[in-house]
């Protein structure tokens, strides 16, 4: 952790967590230190990195090879109308260092690979998945996994939503435990064929803000071994508990993956 003390902004700035108890300067100052890659700037990631410029994570990494469309814009408040047409990297980090001068952010206006994915996540406490489609969540999973990074997981579909931590310290279970194939293409259609409630996303990424923002600080309890279930239309939360798989091909019994590169990722389907 840095030796630098929060200086007379910071402290106004960060006031409402120094007073508390669970963060307290050094709690801030473990977070200004703190650096998360959020993969994704669509529905899951603006509020995620909203969230995490606004608490004060130090480093922001944003993985996103998309631009903004106008059809975004009902889900992705990180963008605005002005923004159609220009890469999600750029108009995320405009709003990061307008809202947060202490936030340094870093752009990744990539596709996530098996031939990148480690460059990429290098150097990162935890990685953010905000992503909508399954094979950068196995991607993410399978190096998040054998490295042993933490790994917020999220999705939604119509009006439901489910969230997970991974912490990867080699006790929990991770995605593949969980989901041990993906669906076959075109058997799971995308928000563009049926549709998304706007505001389902804003509710998801910020629970997955608040599990990486927890992890930071050291407190409190996260969704690891657990998946909570939104249901929006019923507004309810339902918590299954989950476990390591011990034939999971990644952290089982007998790994059979034991690099990104031993895996096709290609032609999984898309959400």
């Amino acid at each position: 952790m840095s030796d630098l003390r929060l200086d007379a902004t910071q402290l106004d700035r960060y006031s409402r967590h120094v007073i508390m108890d669970e963060v307290g300067p050094d709690g801030q100052k473990r977070l200004l230190d703190g650096s998360v890659l959020v993969v994704g700037a669509g529905g899951l990631g603006s509020p995620a990195i909203q969230y995490l410029a606004a608490a004060g994570v130090g480093e922001l990494g944003i993985v996103d090879d998309d631009a903004v469309e106008r059809s975004n814009l009902q889900r992705q408040i990180v963008h605005g109308d002005a923004d159609v047409g220009r890469p999600k990297v750029v108009s995320a980090t405009e709003y990061v260092t307008t809202q947060n001068p202490d936030v340094d952010v870093t752009t990744h206006g990539t596709r996530l690979t098996a031939e990148n994915v480690a460059e990429i996540l290098e150097g990162y406490d935890v990685v953010l998945d905000a992503s909508d489609n399954f094979a950068t969540r196995y991607l993410l999973n399978d190096y998040c996994t054998l490295e042993g990074i933490p790994l917020s997981h999220g999705a939604i579909y119509r009006f439901e939503g489910q969230v997970t931590t991974f912490e990867n310290d080699g006790d929990g279970p991770c995605y593949r435990c969980v989901f041990p194939e993906a669906p076959e293409p075109g058997t799971v259609p995308d928000c563009a064929t049926t549709g998304v409630l706007g505001v389902l996303p804003g509710t998801v990424g910020c629970i997955q803000a608040t599990e990486v923002i927890k992890y930071l600080l050291e407190t409190g309890e996260t969704l690891e071994g657990r998946l909570l279930m939104y249901d929006a239309m019923g507004m309810s939360f339902e918590t299954v508990d989950i476990r390591r798989d011990p034939a999971c091909p990644v952290c089982g019994e007998k790994t059979e993956i034991e690099s990104v590169e031993d895996v096709s990722y290609e032609g999984t389907c898309t959400m």
